[in-house]
């Protein structure tokens, strides 16, 4: 049997990638989704609602915003402080917000929502 060198760019046989056998057999791990596109996935699941005695099949989205619009009506002044913010964001940019007018729209609730759950320093 012949001798074969080992060395610089010659490795031993018993250490060579194996014919048929990937060498990163988990291939390239995929990208990770985004928050946005999470949220926009999860949004736009549909739930099934109970209305007027009567079974309806709505989006996430439609669904929390009925609940946030009802929680207003109904005294909440959390729920009415988000829809106003909301609304205003809807009348000043026209029909509909770009994704730069609702992250500060989201920027200012998250906010409140910071100075609201911190504790105050003594």
């Amino acid at each position: 049997m012949a001798s074969r060198k080992v060395g610089y760019c010659k490795p031993p046989k018993h250490s060579q990638f194996k014919k048929g056998v990937s060498g990163n057999p988990q291939g390239r791990p995929k990208d990770s989704p985004t928050l946005a596109a999470v949220l926009e996935e999860t949004l736009n699941e549909t739930v099934v609602i109970i209305e007027d005695g009567e079974r309806r099949e709505v989006t996430k989205m439609r669904a929390a915003v009925q609940q946030l619009v009802d929680k207003a009506v109904g005294g909440d002044m959390h729920a009415f402080r988000v829809l106003s913010v909301l609304t205003q964001v809807l009348e000043e940019s026209g029909s509909r917000p770009t994704t730069a007018d609702l992250a500060e729209a989201d920027q200012k609730i998250l906010q409140s929502l910071f100075q609201r759950f911190t504790p105050a320093e003594a």
